[in-house]
């Protein structure tokens, strides 16, 4: 990043809805501690990593491309680790900024925002700052419209990471309530409308968490409880294949070859124990 860079601007009479009042750009090395700005004011973090700390958020890691918001009169400190980070800024006030803080576009208990398209939020900081360079009506108008999308953009961005984390959360509770069923028989689209979705997206995104599309990861589970029954069982083959919930031993002496290369009975004798008062150990 070149030589620190700041412009300031007193906003047109006219200009209320949204005014940018400053602008720049640095790699900083310092921190900015306990401190307070009359405006709001967006810091753009595009490599580096640090720390931001406000009242109603304690201290936070902060590991760039991610941006924050700052509010006016509150105190806040932030600053990047010794490595330093390469940071652009704005200031911005009218009366736009109460409908972001209304409609929780900007959160003042979630100011840190990590971003995932970064050169879409790298150009539109860098129109502003030109449009702030042209001092005229219409640059003025420009970087507030650019500010705006920066502002949307980072908003979506926090929208899709959120989803994204739902999503997580919620595959995961999929994979465990199949984990759990796993000795029951599996209606695929059954299974899936009962979680809101169609047989092939909930077949695609399992594959994604997993690795394993449902049916092979229910088989692998009931493999495994298999070994395990006949590590510390003495129940007949049958039985196993019964418990695990395949009714044809033949049918699972087979696949259990196919995936573990020994036959359910040669997997036994590999791990032999001796029974007594309803506990077992290894010969």
């Amino acid at each position: 990043m070149r030589d620190a860079e700041a412009i300031y601007r007193t906003p047109l009479g006219a200009a209320g809805g949204l005014a940018v009042t400053g602008s720049g750009r640095q790699q900083a090395r310092r921190a900015v501690t306990d401190r307070k700005l009359p405006s709001f004011a967006v810091v753009l973090v595009e490599r580096g990593q640090g720390w931001l700390e406000t009242v109603a958020t304690g201290r936070m890691s902060l590991s760039g491309p991610a941006l924050f918001w700052l509010f006016p009169n509150r105190v806040h400190s932030y600053g990047p680790d010794e490595d330093g980070w390469d940071e652009r800024w704005a200031l911005f006030e009218g009366s736009f900024t109460r409908d972001f803080v209304r409609l929780r576009i900007i959160a003042e208990r979630r100011p840190l925002v990590a971003l995932h398209h970064l050169d879409e939020v790298v150009r539109l900081f860098g129109k502003l700052h030109a449009d702030l360079l042209d001092d005229t009506n219409l640059g003025q108008a420009s970087a507030a419209l650019m500010l705006h999308r920066i502002v949307i953009s980072a908003a979506r961005q926090a929208s899709g990471a959120a989803d994204r984390r739902r999503e997580r959360r919620d595959m995961a509770d999929i994979v465990e309530t199949l984990r759990r069923r796993a000795m029951q028989p599996l209606d695929l689209a059954a299974f899936a409308a009962e979680h809101g979705m169609s047989a092939a997206t909930l077949r695609r995104r399992f594959t994604l968490e997993t690795g394993l599309p449902p049916k092979a990861f229910q088989l692998r589970v009931r493999m495994d409880h298999a070994k395990q029954l006949l590590a510390t069982t003495d129940e007949k083959i049958e039985t196993v294949a019964a418990m695990i919930g395949l009714d044809d031993p033949f049918y699972f002496s087979r696949v259990f070859h196919e995936r573990e290369g020994c036959s359910p009975r040669e997997f036994r004798a590999r791990y032999p124990r001796v029974w007594g008062s309803g506990n077992w150990r290894q010969r």
